[in-house]
């Protein structure tokens, strides 16, 4: 059964889309969707350093060596709202629009984010990182569908990655205001000699947090719709409109080939009512699902570990509480090296070969802090390498994500896969957190940082994405 047969004019504004090799919407929309996930990792960081202050003030009797004891809880929990909020909106997206639910779920995160800020106690504190949680796991899946829907077929991975530079920039700040809001002054480098120590600074994060989010869904009014979503819709009109305006602007560049119908599918797949349906119902996105979930629970299990748990592992591995947050802070300059230099060689290698090459920059990282002893330089740069290598993988993985599923249903897609395995960032932090005090330095990131291996063997398996257009990988 072929479906609904695709209007000739669809078929041609296709093959226009299809032709542009370059960036070709205004540059003002990369910093906007920018700057929605500079807020979305500035909120998956932010815990890092300042849940130490956060654990001490909320919990009756924590203290800095046994904040990780509570840190298990509202992460998981955390996590768990990204599967619901990116299993209920995300396919909604499929229906309503990307544009449309960009909107609604940045105001969710928003509004989980004051929450938090406002929380009196624990319980509050937790329940508020599930409904912040509900809006994240939706917009990482909106956001990379949309990405992976407006770029050429040759860059896909590379705007990807552009965009995750501000994702390093939010994870950037927000350990770093960790730094200043939450700890005492200390002497550089085991503390920072102007930090603030605010009584209430881990508060402030949260709200500046909940400013963030204001801003970005005030400048998400002016994106665009995506024209492949707009064609499945029927709306030809408005996507050629799209289409206009993208190749004026990839035309200042240079002169564009001719557009070839060849590779254009005359006709729609049958979608159904449901998006799951598409996924679940189909032998070949069915297996996909499996794959990709696993490979993103178990690579989830490392990254979630270090992004939301770095500075209390350190703490309870004996490191004071400023030297641990500074260590993790300077971390996350790695992060930001490695979003810009991705961002030119991303598109060298097929996806699935970026993760083995993260996980050896992560276990060199960790190998480095361990034989550190009292060297702090040899520290910072085994958490730089750290911070790079968890980070590397990731911008790439999710453009193949968004790869492997067809228009109708990719924002589902990729919210089963992604969304639902953020869980294993969650159970991660659970399992490892009473084990890693008993540990030493060397064996607790060796063990935080195998999960990467596992990953990096199921991501071999996965199909040959790189400079195909999207019907072709995901009919």
């Amino acid at each position: 059964m072929n479906g609904e047969s695709i209007p000739e004019e669809s078929r041609r504004i296709m093959a226009r889309l299809d032709r542009i090799r370059t960036w070709s919407l205004s540059p003002a929309f990369l910093a906007i969707i920018g700057l929605g996930f500079l807020f979305t990792f500035y909120d998956i960081f932010d815990i890092n350093v300042s849940f130490v202050q956060t654990c001490t003030q909320l919990v009756h009797g924590c203290t800095p060596e046994t904040a990780l004891t509570y840190l298990p809880l509202p992460t998981l929990l955390n996590l768990l709202g990204y599967v619901v909020g990116t299993l209920v909106l995300s396919p909604l997206s499929d229906r309503i629009g990307r544009r449309n639910m960009l909107l609604i779920t940045m105001l969710i995160t928003g509004l989980g984010s004051l929450y938090t800020a406002l929380s009196t106690d624990y319980v509050n504190f937790t329940i508020s990182r599930i409904v912040t949680g509900i809006g994240i796991g939706a917009d990482l899946a909106i956001v990379n569908t949309y990405i992976g829907e407006v770029s050429p077929k040759q860059s896909r991975a590379k705007f990807t990655t552009v965009i995750f530079i501000m994702s390093a920039l939010g994870a950037f700040f927000g350990v770093w205001l960790g730094l200043l809001l939450t700890t005492a002054p200390a002497p550089w480098p085991t503390g920072l000699p102007f930090a603030m120590g605010l009584a209430s600074g881990w508060r402030w994060m949260y709200a500046i947090g909940a400013i963030l989010a204001v801003i970005a869904i005030l400048l998400r009014f002016q994106l665009p719709e995506s024209p492949r979503w707009l064609l499945q819709r029927g709306r030809v009109a408005d996507a050629e409109k799209i289409a206009d305006d993208m190749e004026a602007r990839a035309a200042r560049r240079g002169a564009l080939a001719a557009p070839v119908m060849d590779d254009v599918p005359t006709h729609w797949p049958p979608a159904r009512t449901v998006p799951y349906g598409d996924i679940f119902l189909n032998p070949v996105y069915l297996k996909r699902v499996i794959l990709l979930f696993l490979l993103w629970f178990f690579g989830y299990i490392t990254v979630y570990a270090y992004a939301a748990g770095f500075t209390s592992v350190l703490t309870s591995l004996k490191f004071s509480p400023p030297e641990a947050g500074v260590i993790a802070a300077v971390g996350t300059i790695g992060f930001v090296i490695e979003a810009i230099v991705m961002s030119f060689i991303v598109e060298k290698l097929e996806r699935r070969y970026w993760l083995p090459v993260g996980t050896i920059v992560t276990f060199i990282g960790a190998i480095l802090i361990a034989v550190a002893g009292k060297s702090l330089a040899v520290d910072f740069i085994g958490a730089m390498l750290i911070f790079a290598g968890f980070n590397l993988w990731v911008s790439p993985t999710y453009a193949l994500t968004a790869e492997n599923f067809p228009t109708r249903a990719r924002s589902t897609g990729f919210a089963i896969v992604d969304g639902v395995g953020h869980v294993g960032g969650g159970i991660g932090i659970l399992v490892l957190a009473p084990l890693i005090p008993q540990l030493s330095v060397f064996w607790a990131l060796m063990l935080i940082s195998c999960f990467l291996i596992i990953a990096s063997v199921i991501a071999q398996f996965t199909v040959h994405t790189r400079n195909r257009v999207f019907e072709d990988v995901s009919p």
